[in-house]
């Protein structure tokens, strides 16, 4: 039976409870491997003393049990993005210095209280039970499983034919540095706020920035693709020496992509607050748009040990916009 949660994808009133100080302390006191009640859930967690992270510069390496705790304490900021979803997964369960695997199933031992998804129109050899990721212990489990990287769709269980969100990928290539990601994000920023559109920016955690824009219900992923690739279109052509439009990595020459194609069903990009699988464990973070003018911002400036702190400082500036019924402007025709 499918396990559907109430909301539709666009409540922003919905929030979630952080661990207690209790739970922490309990899951901090578990041996190698134990059960663990996180809100009215127990969870089954294993191998919690081994490493999926290397420190970075000096610190300390991050294992299992610090991303469980960190998913958990994260939750209240993460799951705004993940509930009602479907949510393909990136898990490493050898650490990050291994090679990981896309895991888009239900996974088999996935507890009764997890809640799913049935793509009812999935073809021969396509996935039929998703994730949907919508309270903490969730969360948790997919640390155990060491679903590192945690990708929800842009449109929601109620219509998954239909997105909320259009996504800007500026996806920079060997020949690129981080200043060129920040030339092209700032001419979005220039080109958004003249057709007063509003979005937000994030970084990915990795080398690029991302850039989410809301979208009111009704548009179809042929509607938002063909408007993120001819804003695309007209960002790159003031900058050609950044960006190239081949389709083939090898074919770009080492440029930029600035990737529309990614507003496709189960086409995805990595959720706000995420880790991701680096030295470290940095996490995409959403940012301000003046913060794309700060010299000290870095595309993996922040971890889990640091965008809490983060969090509590500033904020999540990308959160007022999740559900924002926003048309989107004509922008011509080609």
């Amino acid at each position: 039976m499918t396990k559907r949660p109430s909301r539709s994808g666009d409540d922003r009133t919905q929030t979630w409870p952080a661990p207690t100080d209790g739970e922490v302390a309990a899951l901090d006191a578990l041996g190698k491997a134990g059960e663990w009640a996180l809100g009215a859930e127990t969870i089954k967690l294993t191998n919690l003393d081994k490493v999926l992270f290397p420190g970075r510069d000096g610190g300390p390496d991050i294992t299992k049990r610090d991303l469980v705790r960190y998913h958990a304490e994260v939750a209240p900021h993460l799951l705004p993005y993940l509930a009602d979803r479907p949510v393909n997964q990136h898990r490493f369960p050898d650490g990050v210095e291994h090679q990981g695997f896309w895991n888009k199933a239900l996974p088999k031992n996935a507890p009764a209280w997890v809640a799913r998804w049935h793509n009812e129109t999935a073809g021969a050899g396509e996935t039929e039970w998703y994730v949907v990721v919508e309270r903490p212990a969730t969360l948790a489990f997919l640390a155990n499983q060491a679903a590192l990287e945690l990708h929800p769709w842009t449109s929601a269980v109620v219509d998954t034919h239909r997105p909320t969100w259009a996504y800007i990928d500026i996806d920079p290539g060997p020949r690129n540095d981080f200043a060129d990601v920040l030339t092209l994000a700032r001419l979005y920023r220039t080109a958004l706020d003249h057709l007063d559109v509003r979005a937000m920016p994030k970084v990915t955690g990795q080398r690029g920035v991302q850039i989410w824009v809301p979208v009111a219900t009704g548009y179809s992923f042929d509607d938002t693709r063909d408007w993120v690739e001819r804003l695309s279109r007209a960002v790159g052509a003031i900058v050609p020496d950044l960006v190239s439009w081949a389709w083939r990595k090898g074919d770009r020459s080492g440029l930029a992509r600035l990737d529309f194609t990614q507003n496709a069903r189960n086409k995805t990009l990595v959720a706000p607050f995420s880790a991701r699988p680096r030295a470290g464990a940095p996490v995409s973070v959403p940012i301000g748009w003046d913060e794309l003018d700060d010299p000290g911002l870095r595309p993996d400036r922040w971890t889990v040990h640091t965008v809490l702190e983060r969090i509590r400082e500033v904020g999540d500036p990308l959160r007022p916009l999740i559900g924002l019924q926003q048309e989107l402007p004509s922008l011509g025709t080609s």
